[in-house]
């Protein structure tokens, strides 16, 4: 039950981090350390998530269904 809204919450902090990324792409203008670091971020939060939903399909709490399909 508690998987579904940590999932939503990893994609959004991934997407700040890339926004901040953004922002530190312009602001630091040749220095890049903050860029790194937001790219450093982005890169752990992707892997967290791919083993969040690695865990929620081996467990069976997340699951592929399609709607034409009946069963």
């Amino acid at each position: 039950m508690w998987l579904k809204p940590v999932i939503f919450l990893l994609i959004i902090l991934i997407l700040l981090s890339l926004s901040s990324g953004l922002f530190f792409l312009f602001k630091d203008r040749g220095d890049g350390r903050g860029t790194m670091i937001s790219l450093g971020i982005r890169v752990t939060l992707a892997a967290l998530l791919l083993s969040l939903v690695a865990y929620g399909l081996y467990t069976g709490q997340l699951g592929n269904t399609v709607p034409w399909e009946s069963n």
